[in-house]
Order: C-alpha cells, then sequence, then structure tokens
C-alpha cells in the first residue's frame, strides 16, 4: 500500500475537474488540448484547457486520465494551480509545485506530476499554434529506455530539473529503467555526464564572479565558455521566449561568434533581429564576454 498524504486521497476520492470542455464557438474563447503519456505504458493524461483569447487567461481547466491515485490526484492539483491564471504564468508550474501540493508524492510516482506538466506544455503550444516537434526535444534525442520509449534528452531534463542523482530517480521520475532495466547503465552515464557539466559551469561561474570584463572571459577554455553560454540560454534566455510562444537552440560557437536558432514563434517573427540583439546577444555580453555576436542560422 503506497503511503499517500491526505490530500492525495482527498483528490483522488473526490475529483472536481474531470471530463472534458467542448469546443462551442464562443467569440473570444478558444479551446486547447494536450496529451502525454500512453495506455500501453500504463498512465495517459490529456488535459482540457479554456482560455480568454483577449488576456490569454484560463477560465476552465479538466482533464481525463489513465492512471493510478497519483495521476488523478496530480491531474487535480494541475488544475488547481492554473486555474484563472495567464499561459505564461501556468507555464511557470512546475512538477515540484505539483508534488508540494498534494504534501508530496512517493518517489516511485513522481512520474504522475511529471506527466502533468507535460500535457500543460503541449495544450499551451497547441494553442499558439506550435507544432509539438519545436518545444518537445524527445523525439530529436537518441532512444534510451525502449521499454517505454525514452528519450536520453528527457531524461536530461528531468535530471536536470529535479537535482536527480541516482537511475533509480530517473525511474521514479519519468519510468525510464523500469522495465527490463537494461538501459540502467546508460542513465548512470547521463547523470555523470550532467554533475560533469554542472561541475564545469560552477567553476566557471565561480571565476567570473572573482574577476571583471574581459579580463576573466579569458580564463575561460573553449568549452567551459559554451557551457557557460548554454547555461545563460537554458536558464535566462530560453524561459523568456518560451513565454511568448519562441524557443532558441545552441547551434555554433566559434571564439566570440555564436551561431543559434530561433524556434516556434521567433523563428516567424518580423522582430526576430530585436530578439537576436536585445533578449540574447545583450544577456550574453553580460554574462560571458562583451565582444560576443549572435547570429541565427
Amino acid at each position: 500500500m503506497w503511503d499517500y498524504t491526505d490530500k492525495v486521497l482527498e483528490l483522488f476520492y473526490n475529483p472536481q475537474h474531470q471530463g472534458v470542455i467542448e469546443d462551442k464557438g464562443e467569440p473570444g474563447i478558444k479551446v486547447a488540448v494536450g496529451d502525454v503519456g500512453s495506455i500501453a505504458c500504463g498512465d495517459a493524461l490529456r488535459l482540457h484547457l479554456k482560455v480568454e483569447e483577449k488576456t490569454e487567461k484560463i477560465l476552465e481547466a479538466r482533464f481525463q486520465t489513465f492512471g493510478c491515485t497519483s495521476a488523478i490526484a496530480s491531474s487535480e492539483a494541475l488544475v488547481e494551480l492554473i486555474k484563472g491564471k495567464t499561459l505564461d504564468e501556468a507555464l511557470k508550474v512546475t512538477n515540484k509545485e505539483i508534488a508540494n501540493y498534494l504534501g508530496g508524492l512517493p518517489e516511485a510516482k513522481m512520474h504522475c506530476s511529471v506527466m502533468g506538466q507535460e500535457a500543460l506544455e503541449a495544450a499551451i503550444y497547441n494553442y499558439r499554434g506550435i507544432p509539438l516537434d519545436t518545444h518537445e526535444d524527445d523525439d530529436e534525442g537518441a532512444l534510451v529506455c525502449t521499454c517505454f520509449g525514452i528519450s536520453d534528452a528527457k531524461i536530461k531534463r528531468v535530471i536536470i530539473e529535479n537535482n536527480i542523482t541516482t537511475a533509480e530517480e530517473v525511474t521514479n521520475y519519468v519510468k525510464a529503467g523500469g522495465g527490463c532495466g537494461s538501459c540502467l547503465a546508460s542513465i548512470d552515464d547521463i547523470i555523470a555526464s550532467v554533475q560533469k557539466e554542472k561541475a564545469s559551469v560552477t567553476t566557471v561561474s565561480n571565476s567570473l564572479s572573482q574577476t571583471n570584463g574581459k579580463s576573466a572571459v579569458k580564463t575561460l577554455t573553449p568549452v567551459q565558455k559554451i557551457a557557460l553560454i548554454q547555461r545563460v540560454l537554458d536558464e535566462e534566455v530560453r524561459p523568456i521566449l518560451i513565454a511568448d510562444g519562441g524557443d532558441v537552440e545552441l547551434f555554433d560557437v566559434e571564439g566570440d561568434h555564436v551561431k543559434v536558432i530561433l524556434q516556434g514563434a521567433c523563428g516567424s517573427c518580423s522582430s526576430s533581429i530585436a530578439t537576436l540583439k536585445i533578449a540574447i546577444e545583450s544577456r550574453l555580453r553580460d554574462r560571458v564576454s562583451k565582444d560576443i555576436v549572435v547570429e541565427a542560422v
């Protein structure tokens, strides 16, 4: 028997937001749907959002879940957390917040909170008309867990976002490694790679905090410089662009010349030059080197 909190059991036994939201063609109202998981893997979630187009405020949300007690409770918690929020505000909701709302989840059930976060992202990107392959990294990565169809990109993401340090925790969060177990060694390698990258970035950050301007940049090796650029993009630039329906991917670094790929709304926006210079280049000049020039490819 799982050790569920009272909140988990309350939401499981008395769900208030199960069901669908029909698109009735109301003026100024748009309904969007996000799907994640599969019945074949044991869990599936479909999230429905009713959004006021003028303000992008979520007026109503409902869900259809095929899964366990934790899956249903996590879906209820998600709806409670996003009701009344704008889409940009909702995008900031993390799986940790879902779990915290429930008073915690058993470690082996944390994947239910991750599933809720992913369904929310899918629904919002569908609302904004952005193809799933624009924001979903899973298809771009190498398949690691064949039992549950989990890529290295998804595993790396959950490791970073939840400070995961063991393969067992990865299994708890995204199920990878929970089938035949043949991918556990690969998961250990990904964890080691993430930890090495974090250590490198921490060293670079400490070096920068002790020096000023270009003299600090001179101490960086090419690998450290790329790691720092990637960190700035991931932590300071991408969240802003994603909130507006766009995204950016680091393509290449040649000295102070940084090449990026603008995605989603950013790729087709008439103000993409301003995005490059203001949102990306100026940030990298502040954090890495005043000589950096950013170019879209």
